[in-house]
């Protein structure tokens, strides 16, 4: 089962921030993950949710995200955001999204 890491970010010092994106994409692809959004514009259609910035990304599985958010390629960009940047991160588990079929109305 797919597993896809949803990441709402508020950046602090977005110098430091900047270094952080140059080093997360390849520790992300070493574990086989890959962005599937990232910095869009957004809208708020209900409720108070405004995040300044949102992230998901998808690997082939929850152990393959575990073992990427763990590991030593990600450990420098790791501590480069927490020092920049407020991070609420989840973890959820479910089929490629290219796999869900409509539901009729």
């Amino acid at each position: 089962m797919r597993a896809y890491v949803v990441v709402e970010i508020t950046i602090h010092n977005p110098e430091v921030y900047e270094q952080y994106k140059a080093l997360a994409p390849a520790a992300i692809a070493a574990y086989g993950g890959k962005y599937l959004l990232r910095g869009a514009k957004m809208t708020t259609l209900e409720g108070m949710w405004d995040p300044s910035r949102f992230v998901i990304l998808e690997f082939p599985t929850a152990d393959a995200a575990r073992a990427w958010w763990n590991s030593p390629e990600y450990a420098e960009a790791k501590a480069l955001r927490q020092s920049c940047a407020d991070t609420e991160m989840l973890l959820v588990e479910g089929p490629p999204l290219d796999s869900i079929a409509p539901r009729p109305v």
